[in-house]
């Protein structure tokens, strides 16, 4: 139970947090230029958006469950259960930020989906 718990934390902040933070990236502009000026203007408009903060903390989130899940757990098991992140993540892209899947990354998310089961029967 704990390891289900913790595994769907580390989905959720995770997912949340990558789209979190791509929903504040777009609204604090695009990269014009990498110089140090530029890319520190793109930096300070980012802090202004909730977003980023948002992710932030879900990503820390992720970050300790994973590492909490690592003292639990065989690597072997939890670097594969942890790819149901990429699953969620392109269903939250497309629901939430209304980005186009191709046909081609619905039949990447459904190997994911099939080494993600294969992972957790075996276990």
């Amino acid at each position: 139970m704990r390891t289900a718990l913790c595994l769907m934390l580390i989905v959720v902040g995770n997912t949340g947090g990558e789209i979190s933070l791509a929903h504040a990236m777009k609204h604090a502009g695009e990269v014009q230029s990498f110089a140090l000026k530029s890319l520190l203007g793109l930096l300070r408009r980012a802090r202004q958006q909730p977003w980023f903060w948002v992710g932030i903390a879900l990503l820390a989130l992720n970050f300790f469950a994973l590492l909490t899940l690592l003292s639990w757990a065989n690597v072997s098991f939890v670097i594969p259960a942890t790819a149901l992140s990429y699953v969620v993540g392109a269903l939250a892209a497309k629901l939430l930020l209304g980005e186009r899947l191709t046909p081609l990354r619905w039949a990447g998310i459904l190997l994911v989906s099939a080494g993600v089961a294969a992972v957790t029967i075996g276990r």
